[in-house]
């Protein structure tokens, strides 16, 4: 009897703990060494990797440039919508990851008079290209950050935004990236994605590279990062605004001060059950 009561206050001060503590059951998940499975047959969209349910899609490479800059793209995903819902400070420091040719990285800069953009890609040919266009287009405050397939190589708590537009249903090691922007955002910071909506089966964009809300939500989740909300005011995409927690604002001390007296209020009932049994 006595090892059973010393188990369930053992436990309830530990769960408690984790309450107070919310990353640290992210960590546990990180830690995992099955957070992806490899599949045989698998589409041939996809590389055959799963994660959290969901095959990634294959990478479009620079070879694929000119889609980007397609003369048609605003008419189709309307981006410098995407640039306005943004709420962008002029000082802020945005991380443009999968930039690509820079199409975004550059509407972005020009809006950032005190801040800048870091464009940042795993293809050197991408950056190239921004090196180009950066002297065509005299624009200085956009610098090209060379990634790997499983670090954005972003310093910690350098960045006010992290944006992805159709980039985040490609990245291969996208626990361990997602991991690296988490790090790399300020308290506060923001992570938004814009995916094309996998709910909609009439969006002629091919299965896995559209992404469902629910499964967007789910995946931030397990880095830590907090959903605030989802804008459909695009053609065919969602966009979706996340947060990496500011556990010194007020909000969040108010939020630990409340778990702790739970915290509290539960081992005392608990001490008080094994006191009258012990007696």
């Amino acid at each position: 009897m006595l090892n059973f009561l010393h188990f369930i206050v053992t436990f309830v001060v530990i769960l408690s703990c984790l309450l107070l503590n919310p990353s640290l059951t992210a960590q546990a998940a990180t830690s995992s060494s099955t957070v992806y499975e490899q599949r045989i047959i698998h589409s041939a969209d996809g590389i055959g990797k799963y994660y959290m349910g969901r095959e990634i899609a294959k990478v479009m490479g620079y070879t694929g440039a000119g889609w980007l800059e397609r003369p048609s793209r605003e008419g189709e995903e309307q981006p410098s919508k995407i640039v306005s819902l943004l709420n962008l400070k002029p000082n802020d420091v945005v991380a443009d990851i999968g930039a690509g040719t820079g199409y975004l990285s550059f509407r972005i800069a020009p809006l950032l008079t005190a801040g800048k953009v870091l464009a940042v890609d795993v293809q050197p040919e991408m950056l190239e290209i921004i090196e180009l266009f950066k002297k065509d287009k005299n624009i200085t405050n956009v610098e090209p950050v060379l990634a790997t397939l499983s670090n954005p190589n972003l310093p910690s708590e350098s960045i006010n935004l992290a944006l992805m537009v159709d980039a985040y249903h490609e990245l291969e090691y996208p626990q361990e990236v997602m991991q690296g922007i988490v790090k790399a955002l300020k308290p506060g910071g923001r992570v938004v994605l814009v995916e094309y909506r996998g709910e909609n089966p009439f969006i002629m964009i091919k299965g896995l590279h559209k992404m469902t809300q629910k499964q967007v939500r789910k995946e931030m989740q397990a880095v830590g990062l907090v959903w605030r909300e989802t804008k459909n005011l695009l053609p065919q995409q969602h966009l979706m605004v996340f947060e990496k927690p500011d556990y010194s604002a007020s909000s969040y001390s108010d939020l630990s001060a409340n778990l702790y007296f739970k915290r509290l209020s539960i081992t005392r009932i608990f001490l008080n059950y094994q006191i009258k049994y012990l007696k």
